[in-house]
Parts: structure tokens; C-alpha cells; sequence
């Protein structure tokens, strides 16, 4: 009857009545005994609910520090929701239309999922199984609120199922990206560059202060217990006041702000997949930049991601990277360039220290590492001056 998908997100499946309304509730308690925020309830095997049912449902909201929301319902047991009132104490989500992504081209590929052309005017970007529903939910969201506060990105239509995954469907852009256009035309880098440190710039003087999309430094103090396997609580309660440094900014922030995420369209760049999008100061961008543009292809065994994300040499995009720091401080001097970026070096290790909060596998698999070379190597030694970077933004 219950199914756990992951630690916030479970499969339900059958009937529900008072026969085995308690052992639905041992069930899911038991399943989601660890989880924390947000639950989600894959409803698209249920075929009935009775009342019984719908208290467990009630104890398990009134049991949960977030929201509970079921998923995927038919229609008729939507309905049982909807004529008892329930769909205005739970979230209740009618079931997701299903795209067939058989035959499709595929057109790109990243760290969360793989992009496939579906019509001439749509695309859809389905994730991996690994990528939770809530987190689907948000990129969509957040795309919309960018777009109606005028930040120049794709429209994101609906989320969709995909066989065994999500998805979203998004505009198609009839163009290429930032990326490709860089290794195409190297006649024109310092031209693209220009339109990159503008476009950029645009960005980081946008506000958006409705509240619509999460500050930074909520994303990054969420992280921290998850931290708690490889940090003391004196660590973790220092990475929590070194983030409330930051100054309380609503900048747009990307996140991910690589040419790869950039298309050329009519010859104007507009934005496209936004997991990681926010609000703050604009130096969490500037840091993104600098891992993917200068450190991560700098590194000596250099990175294949990178390349693959933006469609670049790895000497090209470390080229563009100093051209782009170039172009957004108007440091000509490389010596001079190097001591700009040495802070965002340091904020560029805080934040993979945190990244490792994010919970992605990868992360967690060189969390060790990561914590012995990065933050007691890096951070903790250089406390005081990471508070000044921070809190200037």
C-alpha cells in the first residue's frame, strides 16, 4: 500500500478504508519517520479513500513541521477531497498529464536530468528519479516569477510525467546557447563577452521584492543541519553565523550562471534552467561564475562537467571566465584581477561546504574531504575575513 521513494516523498497505492486505515498509518509514519519540511504523497495508485482514511491523512499533516501535499489524483478521488473539504486542510494536486518521450531528440543533458524536443515550439526537461517533486515544483515556480518580474527567461509551461520521472515543459528557443556560440565564432569572444558582462550586470540590478522566490539565506540555513554527520555543533553553529553576514539583499541570483544557461535569441540572451535560482546579494552569482569560469577548469585534473554543461574547452572557458571578470570590474591587470578574485576563492569554499547540505550524492560522497580540506582548512582559518567578504556582498 506504501511505497517510499525517497525521504519526504512516498507512493500510495489501492484502496483505503477502516479495514486498513491503521496499517496505512504505521505505513507511512514508518516511511517518513526521518523527514523534515515538505511531504509529498504520490497518489496516482489510489483508487478509493474513505473517511478513515483521510484522518490518517489529517494526523500525518498534524504530525509534520511542513506541508503535506498528495499528488497525482485521479478524478474521482479528487473528489472525495474536494466534497469533504480536505482539499483546504491538505494540498491536493489533480494527476500531472504524461508526455511519452519515446523517439524525441534529445537535445541536451546536465547534472539533474536530460532534455528532449517534443514539437517545434516545446521542450521538455525531465529530471532523474533521484530529483524530488517539491524541488521540480519550485524551478517552475520560480521560472514564472522571474519571468513576470521582467528577468529575460523561458516560459515554463506545467510539470509532467515522464515514464518514471518529472519533468517540466518549457518554451523552445529556436537558438543556441551563449556557450556554443563562444566555440563557434572566436572572432567574436570579446563582442559575447560584452553581452554576457551586460547581461549579467541586468541581472544583479534586479529586485524582486514580492516575496515570490527564496532568499539565499534561507536556501543556505536549511543546509546546515544536514551537516551534521560530518560537523561538531561549534562548526555548524559558526557556518550559521558566518551566512547571516550576508546582507539582506533581493537581487535576482542565478546560481548557475554559465554560458550553457544562456541562450542567444534575436541577438538577446535570456535564461533558461533555474533549479537554483534566488534573491540576495550578488556575490553568491559572482562565486557561481568563478567555480564554473576559473576554478573548476583550472583545477589539475581540470572537469569534464563544465565542459560538457557549456559546450566549451576547458581553455576556452577559463579565456571567457577572465574576460568576464575583466568586463564586470574594469580590472585590466591580471595580478590585480587575482586579488579581486582570492575572496570569492574563500566564498567559493564556504559555499561548496554547504553544497554538500543540498544533499547530492556526489557531494555527500566527498563530504569527508570536503570537510577536512574546506572547512577546517579554508574556512574556519579564515573566519574573520570571510565575515568581512560576506557582509560587504
Amino acid at each position: 500500500m506504501v511505497e517510499k521513494v525517497n525521504k519526504t516523498m512516498v507512493k500510495v497505492t489501492g484502496r483505503i478504508d477502516s479495514n486498513n486505515a491503521a496499517e496505512l498509518e504505521k505505513e507511512l509514519f514508518d516511511a517518513l519517520r526521518v523527514a523534515d519540511g515538505n511531504i509529498i504523497i504520490d497518489a496516482a495508485g489510489l483508487e478509493y479513500v474513505s473517511s478513515a482514511g483521510l484522518r490518517v491523512f489529517l494526523k500525518l499533516k498534524k504530525s509534520m513541521s511542513g506541508d503535506v501535499s498528495v499528488i497525482n489524483v485521479t478524478p474521482d478521488v479528487y473528489d472525495i477531497f474536494a466534497v469533504t473539504g480536505f482539499n483546504n486542510i491538505i494540498t491536493v494536486k489533480k494527476a500531472l498529464r504524461e508526455i511519452d518521450i519515446t523517439g524525441c531528440e534529445m537535445i541536451g543533458q546536465g547534472g539533474n536530468g536530460s532534455v528532449y524536443r517534443i514539437d517545434e515550439d516545446k521542450i521538455v526537461k525531465v529530471y532523474r528519479p533521484t530529483v524530488e517533486l517539491e524541488q521540480i515544483d519550485k524551478e517552475r515556480e520560480f521560472t514564472k516569477n522571474a519571468l513576470i518580474n521582467g528577468v529575460p527567461c523561458v516560459i515554463a509551461y506545467d510539470v509532467v510525467r515522464c515514464g518514471d520521472s518529472y519533468g517540466i515543459v518549457f518554451e523552445m528557443l529556436k537558438s543556441d546557447t551563449l556557450g556554443h556560440a563562444f566555440r563557434k565564432n572566436p572572432d567574436r569572444i570579446d563582442e559575447l563577452v560584452d553581452k554576457y558582462v551586460a547581461f549579467a550586470k541586468e541581472l544583479h540590478s534586479t529586485e524582486i521584492l514580492d516575496g515570490s522566490i527564496t532568499n539565499i539565506k534561507e536556501v543556505l540555513h536549511k543546509r546546515v543541519p544536514n551537516l551534521a554527520k560530518w560537523c561538531t555543533a561549534e562548526e555548524m553553529e559558526l557556518l550559521n553565523s558566518l551566512i547571516d553576514e550576508l546582507p539582506d539583499a533581493f537581487t535576482l541570483i542565478h546560481g548557475d550562471l554559465h554560458p550553457g544557461n544562456i541562450m542567444i535569441q534575436d541577438g538577446e540572451l535570456v535564461l533558461i534552467d533555474m533549479p537554483e535560482v534566488t534573491v540576495g546579494p550578488k556575490i553568491w552569482d559572482l562565486v557561481g561564475i568563478y567555480r564554473d569560469m576559473i576554478s573548476a577548469p583550472s583545477a589539475p585534473n581540470g572537469t569534464s562537467a563544465i565542459e560538457t554543461s557549456t559546450g566549451m574547452s576547458k581553455n576556452l572557458i577559463i579565456d571567457v571566465g577572465y574576460k568576464f571578470f575583466e568586463g564586470y570590474t574594469g580590472i585590466k591587470d591580471r595580478e590585480q584581477l587575482d586579488e579581486y578574485l582570492k575572496p570569492l576563492e574563500l566564498v567559493h569554499a564556504l559555499n561548496v561546504v554547504l553544497i554538500v547540505g543540498a544533499g547530492s550524492e556526489r557531494a555527500i560522497q566527498s563530504a569527508p574531504l570536503i570537510m577536512d580540506i574546506l572547512l577546517r582548512g579554508v574556512v574556519i582559518p579564515n573566519e574573520q575575513a570571510l565575515r568581512h567578504i560576506l557582509k560587504e556582498g
